[in-house]
């Protein structure tokens, strides 16, 4: 009897190195590629975070995306990007997987599995930047600090928030929503003595901050 090929499964794939796949350990606030960098291979989150930042001509950083586990990035060589146009950094410590240019693209040529998952990762990440987008032009900034730490938590990912493992600062926060220090300082002490969130070492987000998005929507700020 002709052998049956062994079934594809890409969680397995994801997680042993292999042909043109390897796993890195990457310590807090540590480099994984830089803008400018020549742009050669796909990245993988197995744990961690990962801060994703742009750099101006005029050297003014934005922030662009904070991924946790499970999420790619780096795809963009795919599309024949020659050059990364963020830089990637460990926001905690990190495994990533680093998948090279040719391997990932066979895995989407022959593993349909593979591929309908790549394409349910991309299709995720472009409603959640169009949901930033919104977010940014109709919510205060106190919905938008909340929308924020419930992504940081992996809301709705496992069905309850997680703690988030590490410290993550204001200043990052502000960035993210695009208000000041004092405003995120502000909401953040207004959740924690409302009991939305919880410092003991680490911040831990309660499923009870989504109170927050569900209130009617409270004039800008």
């Amino acid at each position: 009897m002709e052998n049956l090929k062994e079934r594809f499964d890409p969680k397995d794939y994801l997680a042993e190195t292999g042909e043109g796949r390897t796993i890195s350990t990457y310590h807090k606030n540590e480099k994984i590629f830089l803008q400018g960098e020549f742009a050669d291979r796909v990245f993988y989150i197995q744990k961690g975070k990962v801060k994703i930042t742009v750099l101006s001509e005029h050297n003014k950083e934005a922030l662009v995306a904070i991924l946790g586990k499970d999420e790619f990035f780096g795809q963009g060589c795919l599309t024949g990007q020659p050059n990364r146009v963020a830089t990637a950094m460990a926001l905690t410590e990190c495994e990533v997987m680093r998948i090279e240019k040719h391997e990932i693209a066979r895995a989407l040529r022959d593993e349909s599995m593979f591929a309908q998952m790549f394409v349910d990762h991309l299709l995720s990440r472009m409603i959640r930047v169009e949901e930033d987008l919104v977010d940014q032009l109709s919510n205060s900034s106190e919905r938008r600090l909340a929308r924020a730490l419930l992504n940081l938590a992996n809301f709705g990912k496992e069905g309850r928030p997680e703690p988030i493992i590490t410290k993550v600062s204001q200043e990052t926060l502000a960035e993210m929503i695009g208000t000041t220090r004092s405003r995120v300082s502000f909401f953040m002490n207004k959740f924690r003595k409302l009991g939305y969130i919880k410092y003991n070492g680490t911040l831990e987000v309660h499923a009870s901050l989504l109170s927050v998005l569900l209130a009617d929507p409270p004039e800008i700020q």
